[in-house]
């Protein structure tokens, strides 16, 4: 099977959805993301657990003065997020079908070049190819939120536009820099012949900052959050649901496809930076997901801790807490794009607010909606038997390798989710607030978007090991390079002694 029809597919149904007349058009996002979906639960069936190479390679030279190849390739680093965006964005397809929107043909124009970025960024294996799929993902959130945003969204996208902006320079040029300065005969960009021409330390230091700024900027993490709050606010919900759902998990993702197997010595050097960083996003994102009322907001502040675990997990740079990082990635964009449904069918109730003390009072009457809620919510606070449990459990572990003291602070994230989570689902259901709420239960609709995307969640809480096998091998030989640093180091301060 061809990567490329795979990742294009999205982007072509979406081009010939835009002639579609009349009411027709509302459907337009649903044949191409059904497809990509369909084609990347072949993949995952035919995906050879085991092996730590790339599978179902496809390798072009694109413009070969540069070095630059069309190359896509899939491991256990990226197999998981490739079917986790399919689901996302077909869920979320589905769910934007249920409104009538303005040029609805556009709209699902936008959402598909989005997913055929996403898809082409998770299995690009060439840099220079990675950071153009990389910026043509975030295009099409300026123009959704643009033109179908909700209030303030001209200021949102012009923060969003800025962030995004300076990291993408950033990004670009670093990637540029380490086709130039890489050792060797000619200028490549291939990620696999880039791993083994390494760049001298300082060079790669320099080179690591700047790809580390692009992606916490995108993710986000603390303090380069800034966008973040009139971003939420202003997305339309099954928007959001995929930006926060999938997008984050693509900068994450770069840091074991790119930073940690090309610049090993900068990974190192930088690792107690990276996770302090990690744990400043856990303890600032759980602390405001507590304290603000605006659901959006509250997931988008948990996402924040969330993604700082991820990050921890990564930087602790021990094969155990980097599989946990991929699981707790999956785990997450699992759990974030229900909740944010849930979020939407319990603002219709409560006459179009989203602030959870104009909510309550439902969960005897819509029992259906409510079981489904504390699914997700026990999945969010990472209850023991879920999968985000065992994500948090390997994260943990791996730091608690690395750096004790790290992972002892670090615990205290998973107090406080269950804190901001528990707090959202008591008061958006169980509060009385008055006869304003619809007290009405989901419809079959509702749960033909809510139900499947539960029984995932369900489905990893029951046999997360899926991930964990197929993903093994590919995580072990990403971290290995700033591993074999790391000995090194040990071993010279072992022969000089005290």
């Amino acid at each position: 099977m061809s990567l490329s029809i795979l990742v294009w597919v999205p982007l072509a149904a979406a081009a010939v959805g835009l002639l579609v007349p009349g009411a027709g058009s509302r459907f337009a996002g649903i044949p191409g993301a059904a497809a990509a979906c369909v084609l990347a639960i072949v993949t995952v069936f035919r995906f050879k657990t085991g092996s730590a190479g790339l599978q179902f390679v496809t390798d072009e030279t694109w413009i070969s003065e540069l070095g630059i190849h069309y190359k896509l390739g899939v491991d256990g680093l990226n197999l998981f997020l490739i079917l986790l965006a399919t689901v996302l964005f077909l869920a979320s397809a589905i769910w934007a079908s249920f409104t009538e929107w303005e040029r609805p043909g556009l709209f699902f124009f936008w959402f598909g070049l989005a997913e055929s970025g996403v898809l082409g960024a998770l299995t690009a294996q060439d840099l220079a190819l990675f950071v153009i799929f990389f910026d043509v993902m975030l295009v099409p959130f300026l123009f959704l939120t643009g033109t179908w945003g909700g209030e303030n969204r001209v200021a949102a996208i012009i923060k969003l536009f800025i962030y995004t902006l300076v990291g993408s320079l950033l990004m670009l040029s670093a990637a540029i820099a380490t086709g130039v300065l890489a050792p060797g005969n000619g200028i490549t960009f291939v990620l696999s012949d880039l791993a083994t021409r390494k760049l001298p330390t300082g060079s790669q230091e320099w080179i690591f900052l700047f790809f580390a700024a692009a992606f916490l900027v995108k993710m986000p993490a603390f303090p380069l959050h800034g966008w973040m709050p009139d971003g939420y606010r202003a997305m339309p919900l099954p928007v959001l649901a995929v930006f926060s759902g999938i997008l984050s998990k693509v900068a994450a993702y770069g840091f074991l496809r790119i930073v940690i197997p090309l610049y090993p010595d900068a990974s190192v050097h930088f690792q107690e930076l990276m996770l302090l960083i990690a744990l400043a996003s856990i303890l600032y994102g759980s602390a405001m997901a507590f304290t603000t009322t605006h659901a959006r907001l509250i997931l988008g502040y948990s996402s924040v801790a969330q993604l700082g675990f991820i990050v921890l997990g990564i930087f602790s740079l021990r094969p155990v807490g980097a599989q946990g990082a991929i699981l707790q990635a999956v785990n997450h964009g699992l759990v974030v794009a229900p909740a944010f449904f849930v979020v939407w069918l319990l603002a219709a109730r409560a006459g179009g607010s989203e602030d959870i003390r104009h909510m309550g009072g439902i969960a005897f009457r819509a029992p259906v909606l409510a079981t489904l809620f504390l699914i997700v919510t026990f999945a969010l606070l990472a209850m023991p038997g879920s999968s985000n449990f065992v994500g948090e459990f390997l994260i943990l572990l791996g730091v608690f390798q690395a750096k004790v003291v790290f992972s002892i602070v670090a615990f205290s994230g998973v107090v406080m989710a269950s804190v901001y989570a528990l707090r959202m689902f008591i008061r958006s259901m169980h509060n009385r607030v008055g006869p304003e709420v619809a007290t009405r239960e989901m419809s079959l609709a509702d749960g033909l978007v809510l139900v499947p995307l539960v029984l995932a969640i369900l489905a990893f809480a029951l046999y997360p090991q899926i991930a964990l096998h197929k993903g093994e091998a590919a995580v072990t030989r990403s971290i290995q390079p700033a591993l074999q640093v790391q000995q090194a180091g040990a071993s010279e301060r072992a022969e000089v002694g005290p």
